[in-house]
Parts: C-alpha cells; sequence; structure tokens
C-alpha cells in the first residue's frame, strides 16, 4: 500500500488512527498496541500477501534470539547466538537480495551457466533486516533490556517507517509508546502530522512524479545523450530521488506524529552542503548513523591500529558496503566507492588544512554528488558511463535553438538544435525552480520545529492537499521500495 493513494489517505489511516485511540481511550493499551501491528501487518501484506510470512518469520526469530540472549550468562554461548542471529539475517538478506548477482558474477569469472532464481525482492527487506540486526547487537552489547513481543513486534512493523525508514532504534521509539503522555489524542499532533504529511505527499506527487518522465526517457536513451541533454538527465534523476526519499521520509514522520510517535529526521537541505562529509550529515541520516555505529566501528576496531590511514580505509570500506547494501549492482558497488573515496580526500584536504570558498565548494559538491546519482540510477555502469560522456561534451556539445542568440552561439562555434517542445520547457524550468527550492527554502525539519495551528497554515497546507489530489490518480512507488 502507497502513502500517495486514495485506498490509504482516506481508509486506511482515518481507520488505523480511529481504532488506536478508541482503544486507548478505553484504557485498552496492549490491545491498542496490537490493533497497530496488524494494521502495520495488513499495510505490508496489501501487495503481496506471501511476504508477510518472511517479515513474521524474521520477527519471531529476531524476538527470541534477544530474549535468549538477554537470559544466557555464559559467554561463549552468548558469542555463539550472537553470530548465530547475524548470519540469519544476513543471509536472510544475501538470499533474497544478492543471489541472483552472485549467480550472475560466477557465471561470468568461471563460464558456468548456473541458473537464475529470478527472487522477487521483497518490500522493505534491507530496512526491517537493519533494524532488527541493530537490536540484536545493542541486545548483546547490553544497550537493550526491555523486550515484550508486542513492543519489539510495534518497532518492527511501525507502518509509517517500515517499508522505507527512516530507520529506528527500539530504545528510540518504544518509550514513546509506553510514555503516558502519548496514550491519548492530541489535537496538536494531529494537526502537526498532518501538515508535515501534506509536505511530503507535495515533494512526492507534485516535483518528485514530474521529474521521473524526464529522468526515466533521458537514461531510455543514452546513445543520444549530448551535453545539454545529459545534464538535464542528471539534474532530473538527482531532483527525483531527493523529492521522492525525502518526501516520504516526511509522511513518514508526519504519520508518527499523528500517532504521538517522534520518527527521527532523515533529511535535513542535503543539497546545500558544500563538502562530501557535511553531505552524508544531511542526506538519509538514520542510514548514516547505522553505517557510523554498525559499519565503521566495528571495522575500525578490527585494524591493526587506530591511525589515520586506517581510518581512512575503514570509511572507504564502510561507504562501498553501504553503497553495495542499496542494490545487487556493480553500479551500487561504484557509487559507493565513488563516496567512500570523496570522503577520504575530503578529510585529507581538512587535514592539510585545504578550504575552498563556498562559491566554488557548493557547486563542485553538488555535481559531484548529482553524477553519483546517475551511476546510482543506471542499470549498467557502462549505461551511466555514456551518460557521463555526453555531459563532458564527448557525445557532442549542442544546445537548443533559442538558449542563447544565434549570433553569439556562431561567434563561440557552439552547434544548435532545433528549439525545445513545451515538455522540455517545462523540465529546464523545474530545474531552474527546484535550484531556488533546495538553496533557499526552508526544510520540512525547520518548517515543523515553526508549525504553529493558525487558520493561514491550515489554508496553506488545504490548498497544497488538495492540488496533490489531482496528481494521486498517476500513482507511482517511491523509489526506496526496491531497496
Amino acid at each position: 500500500m502507497l502513502f500517495n493513494s486514495y485506498i490509504f489517505i482516506f481508509l486506511f489511516l482515518p481507520l488505523s488512527l480511529l481504532t488506536y485511540f478508541l482503544l486507548l481511550k478505553w484504557e485498552k493499551v496492549s490491545a491498542a498496541k496490537y490493533s497497530l501491528f496488524f494494521s502495520s501487518l495488513f499495510f505490508y501484506a496489501y501487495g503481496n500477501v506471501k511476504y508477510s510470512i518472511l517479515i513474521m518469520t524474521s520477527i519471531l526469530v529476531n524476538y527470541y534470539i534477544s530474549e535468549f540472549l538477554m537470559k544466557i550468562k555464559l559467554p561463549s554461548k552468548r558469542k555463539a547466538l550472537f553470530y548465530f542471529a547475524l548470519l540469519f539475517n544476513i543471509g536472510l538478506l544475501c538470499f533474497f537480495k544478492y543471489m541472483d548477482f552472485f549467480i550472475e558474477n560466477v557465471n561470468w569469472l568461471f563460464g558456468s551457466e548456473i541458473g537464475l532464481l529470478k527472487i522477487v525482492l521483497p518490500l522493505g527487506i534491507s530496512f526491517f533486516t537493519l533494524q532488527q540486526l541493530a537490536f540484536v547487537i545493542d541486545v548483546y552489547t547490553g544497550q537493550a533490556k526491555e523486550n515484550k513481543f508486542i513492543d519489539y513486534g510495534l518497532f518492527v512493523t511501525f507502518f509509517p517507517q517500515l517499508v522505507a525508514g527512516p530507520i529506528v532504534h527500539y530504545k528510540d521509539i518504544i518509550p514513546q509508546f509506553q510514555s503516558k503522555d502519548n496514550k491519548s489524542f492530541k489535537a496538536e499532533s494531529l494537526s502537526l502530522g498532518i501538515f508535515i504529511f501534506t509536505i511530503g505527499l507535495f515533494k512526492k506527487v507534485i516535483i518528485a512524479d514530474t521529474f521521473a518522465p524526464f529522468a526515466s526517457e533521458g537514461f531510455k536513451h543514452v546513445g543520444d545523450l549530448h551535453f545539454f541533454y545529459a545534464w538535464g538527465t542528471s539534474l532530473a534523476y538527482a531532483f527525483q530521488i531527493y523529492f521522492d526519499f525525502s518526501g516520504y521520509s516526511d509522511m513518514a514522520i508526519g504519520l508518527g506524529a499523528m500517532f504521538n510517535i517522534k520518527i527521527p529526521a532523515n533529511f535535513k537541505s542535503p543539497y546545500k552542503s558544500t563538502n562530501i562529509v557535511d553531505f552524508w550529515s544531511r542526506w538519509h541520516i538514520t542510514l548514516t548513523n547505522f553505517i557510523t555505529a554498525y559499519i565503521f566501528t566495528p571495522i575500525v576496531r578490527s585494524m591493526p591500529k587506530m591511525t589515520f590511514p586506517y581510518m581512512m580505509l575503514s570509511m572507504f570500506l564502510a561507504m562501498t558496503i553501504a553503497g553495495l547494501w542499496h542494490g545487487a549492482a556493480w553500479t551500487f558497488v561504484v557509487f559507493g566507492v565513488l563516496h567512500g573515496a570523496a570522503i577520504v580526500i575530503h578529510h585529507n584536504w581538512k587535514k592539510y588544512k585545504i578550504k575552498l570558498p563556498v562559491y566554488v565548494s557548493w557547486p563542485v559538491t553538488f555535481i559531484f554528488v548529482s553524477m553519483c546519482f546517475t551511476m546510482f540510477r543506471a542499470k549498467t555502469v557502462e549505461q551511466a558511463w555514456r551518460i557521463y560522456k555526453g555531459m563532458f561534451g564527448f557525445s557532442g556539445f549542442q544546445l537548443p535553438k533559442g538558449i542563447l542568440s544565434t549570433e553569439l552561439m556562431n561567434s563561440w562555434g557552439i552547434k544548435y538544435g532545433p528549439h525545445m517542445v513545451n515538455d522540455e520547457n517545462i523540465h529546464l524550468a523545474l530545474i531552474i525552480i527546484c535550484f531556488f527550492i533546495v538553496r533557499k527554502m526552508k526544510n520540512s525539519v525547520e518548517h515543523a520545529q515553526e508549525f504553529k495551528r493558525t487558520h493561514k497554515e491550515a489554508l496553506v497546507t488545504a490548498m497544497m492537499f488538495v492540488l496533490c489530489l489531482f496528481g494521486l490518480n498517476r500513482l507511482t512507488e517511491f523509489i526506496y521500495f526496491n531497496f
């Protein structure tokens, strides 16, 4: 079920809210939690019922492993059980997400003809596996202790963040469900939730889904993309993925607020970043935190010495793993490698006190990030490379007629093609508008902090919501549903 669908907005969400808060009002706290748990399972199973078995199996195995880890005192047994938990979760992810990728590479390397399993990727498996893996690690290290089944099940399945995050921790979410302050309906929380949800819906339906056909068309015809259209394709996807994923995160945060649950921010104006480290402190923040705590830190601790070169190697490996986490393709590996290399370069610049002025560092960072997203979107490394060739003029340096005066283009020796059609004019206008939005406008976190229940805010929210309703007929999945 999609957040941007009529059935979710006008049926599923109102019924879930009504049932949950009515049960709380009648002081049926446990029943309220179970109602939300089963609502979340229904939400997950709506698209494909058979994968509800998978998520329930994952929940049960991880729950009982964590229970045993809390009770067992013998270190050797705890370690063995912990390694089993790691093997189960990573194995589950590898089987469903990477098995065909592994087989393809074995066939290429050894010339074998092993048949592909053609496994359909279960919805949200990367996210609910990461959350449970983090929880088991926290239990093993003594950072998580209290653990009731309904609380654990709700932590994993809470539908606002189940499919694509933000990645949450048990210790941050479940105490909110247990808090007495959150066990009653709050008009303030509902108003704030609707406001943030509507911002996210607007990002997805009005902006991201408008960019989608332009980006898709460009990636379909990479051989025909000269300078102008190659850049248009790259920028279209850079804006599409940002407004799509940050829109989803805003909707998740808004939905959480409706249930009196504060879900952590996942984006804070990443396209304002002036270096790559700054970017990752603003983009997919909960994943960055996970990488730091559960990938980078263990790798650093496994190094022979705590030196700068080993720290950089650890960061590079962590980002490469993070790239592969996004998908089973070499494009994602290259995506991770590029970001890992950029972070290493940044830290070396910082070590030698090399600092670029903002008017240089911002465009360099944005161009690098958008080019990395081109690799992220491409089906193959070769496809991305052909777009890069177009972006740097190796496939022809040509501008549409009318962009610059004919006399100026002739004097500079620039070739020009036909005038842009209406759709291309819209594309260019959207890119210019989005540059203004991401550079100058406040982000949703800032809007939420300044939110007040006024007639003006209600009117603006209502206008945005009504505008979005006209776009719900072109129902599209969120990009991160594929990861």
